[in-house]
């Protein structure tokens, strides 16, 4: 079994997914950050191919929590250097090979709240063959995985996954409701993730407090 290092950047939840700050006022919204972040942490320590993971933030309250859950998988936490999400996951990826000399390398974005630990799986399994490969959106111009048996190209933002596949990094072909292929960005992904049973934190980020 190949055994990947994983990096998962997650931004400071108070600046993080603006655009839903039109359907979720700024408390709800950094809960639900955090939540969702914690929740793909949680599928990614449980896949039993992933040796370690890497968490690059510099969100304290998320690192701590993170740090103190006992799943399988060792956590290492960096600080963003605040230079954007593609610098953000060379160090990440900086790190882990730091720790595993020539291991293999995935980036899992820290906004899958419908992921499993057999959704990484899944993932990592099609992706071990080629050199480097990327999981596309589910509206297939993004990118919400990346990996590398070498090294990274990561090109993350708007119209990523056409950028990805120039740089080598073959897309993978998953179900569409794979949890692996659906982020949270805006309005309707929320409205998608509502409707698809979540993760627990992210489910009860999203219940209306009584």
């Amino acid at each position: 079994m190949t055994r990947w290092w994983v990096v998962v950047p997650v931004k400071e939840a108070a600046r993080g997914k603006s655009r839903l700050a039109g359907v979720l006022p700024d408390d709800d919204r950094t809960a639900l950050v955090r939540a969702m972040a914690l929740d793909t942490l949680a599928a990614v320590r449980g896949a039993r191919s992933v040796a370690g993971v890497v968490l690059v933030c510099s969100d304290e309250a998320l690192a701590r929590v993170a740090a103190d859950d006992t799943a399988t998988a060792p956590l290492v936490v960096v600080d963003d250097p605040a230079a954007g999400l593609d610098a953000a996951v060379l160090a990440g990826a900086h790190e882990a090979r730091r720790r595993a000399p020539g291991c293999p390398l995935a980036v899992v974005l820290g906004d899958l709240p419908l992921l499993t630990p057999e959704g990484v799986e899944e993932v990592l399994d099609r992706a071990a063959p080629h050199e480097r490969a990327h999981v596309p959106d589910a509206a297939g111009t993004g990118t919400t995985v990346l990996t590398a048996l070498t090294s990274l190209r990561p090109s993350f933002g708007s119209g990523s996954s056409a950028r990805h596949a120039a740089a080598g990094h073959v897309p993978l072909t998953l179900p569409a409701g794979s949890g692996a292929r659906h982020d949270v960005d805006v309005p309707d992904d929320l409205a998608w993730t509502r409707a698809h049973r979540p993760a627990p934190r992210t489910r009860r980020a999203l219940t209306p407090s009584a």
